[in-house]
């Protein structure tokens, strides 16, 4: 029955197309939501009818979804006009909700480029230059592509555990034209979407996949990144024996009392390859992705640093791997494009439409996703013709295949 409803969610709109393809993004998980909308209308296991504006309180009720009190089935779509407002954020596309174990899921069913609309502000600031506000809304398309998950109920969640999608309220002009005119263009390795990860600041120097989360990827290595520059990117912070043992803990590890933590190894980037824990009990070494979840846990905003008893001095935001967002904006001063930025942080990928990506239409067909041409003057096969054949350009810090 769930797949059944799936298919359906997923038809549901096609009659009201833009030319996009339609993803599906968490909201929430809750009891209950309130919604407000325009003229709507409101399609249902028990069939499809109009309605006027109008402020909605919609609950979970037994095996069923309620609004306004009165059954609407195992599920709803609201599909208003000029989109809604959902826990004070306005959205663009149709509001979904399903039950589920005696929850309510509320899902924004919205095009790709309109859900860009709503996570490019969240990601980088306007004033940013140009290049980055590119450079950063392909790498969130790239995101949700590689995120397609036909065999759930949702694609994406909205909080930073997927990418931040803020919806409507957020959108800016700088923001707008960044998305449109990179319209469809992801970065893709072998004919697919990359893991498209990226951070704030990398503290001068990116960090390689397997450093930080154990698995190599053979495009996120470890990058020098002299631009990577950011207001706060220097800092320091005292730890205590009590909080690096919770930390401990976290990961089912115990030392009895904490009397000393230092690296024994770094890697390239200068974050720990093994941490050494000595405790009253034991003393333990940390592989590079258990120093991570540590570090990361003790509440460090990276773990670009270097140890001077319990004090902690470190550089950079966020996990290190892929793109810097201040590190892209150093180069952009520097008059670099979107293309080279995003050459440099992801050596060997490619700048591609996602059209183009192997199979990835086939997959998205059959699995019944809405897809569409894109909009007049972006054509996919004018795109990807235009970047189809890499090129190999020459950087400062070494030649780039893009």
């Amino acid at each position: 029955m769930v797949r059944v409803w799936m298919l359906i969610f997923v038809l549901l709109g096609a009659a009201h197309a833009q030319q996009d393809l339609l993803l599906r993004v968490l909201l929430a998980e809750a009891p209950a939501g309130s919604l407000q909308l325009g003229p709507h209308q409101r399609n249902s296991a028990l069939g499809s009818q109009d309605f006027g504006a109008g402020t909605l309180r919609v609950t979970a009720g037994s095996g069923e979804v309620l609004v306004d009190g009165k059954s609407a089935g195992p599920w709803v779509e609201f599909a208003p006009a000029d989109g809604f407002t959902f826990a004070g954020r306005n959205y663009r596309g149709n509001l979904l909700a399903v039950w589920q174990a005696g929850r309510l899921l509320f899902i924004n069913r919205v095009w790709l480029e309109d859900y860009l609309l709503g996570v490019v502000p969240g990601e980088v600031p306007a004033s940013f230059p140009g290049a980055v506000l590119q450079a950063q809304a392909i790498l969130a398309r790239t995101f949700a592509l590689y995120r397609l998950n036909p065999q759930g109920l949702y694609d994406l969640c909205s909080s930073e555990r997927c990418q931040v999608y803020l919806g409507r309220s957020v959108e800016t002009p700088r923001h707008t034209s960044a998305v449109y005119a990179t319209r469809s263009l992801i970065v893709s390795y072998n004919q697919r979407p990359i893991t498209a990860v990226y951070h704030a600041d990398s503290g001068g120097y990116t960090a390689a996949a397997a450093e930080v989360w154990g698995s190599a990827v053979p495009y996120l290595i470890a990058r020098p990144d002299p631009f990577a520059i950011s207001p706060d990117g220097l800092w320091s912070r005292t730890l205590s024996p009590e909080a690096v043992a919770r930390s401990l803990a976290s990961q089912g590890i115990q030392v009895g009392t904490v009397q000393g933590l230092a690296p024994m190894y770094l890697s390239e980037s200068g974050r720990p390859l093994r941490l050494r824990i000595v405790g009253s009990s034991r003393s333990v070494e940390l592989d590079a992705p258990q120093s991570t979840r540590l570090l990361r846990g003790l509440g460090l905003p990276s773990t670009r640093v270097r140890f001077d008893g319990w004090q902690v001095i470190g550089q950079g935001r966020g996990h290190g791997v892929g793109m810097s967002q201040w590190g892209a904006r150093g180069l952009a001063l520097q008059g670099w494009d979107f293309r080279q930025i995003l050459g440099y942080y992801y050596p060997g990928t490619f700048l591609s439409s996602f059209e183009v990506v192997a199979g990835l239409q086939e997959q998205l067909h059959r699995a019944g996703y809405p897809t569409f041409p894109t909009r007049a003057g972006f054509g996919l096969q004018t795109l990807a013709t235009q970047v189809q054949a890499p090129t190999t350009r020459r950087f400062p810090f070494g030649p780039v295949q893009f």
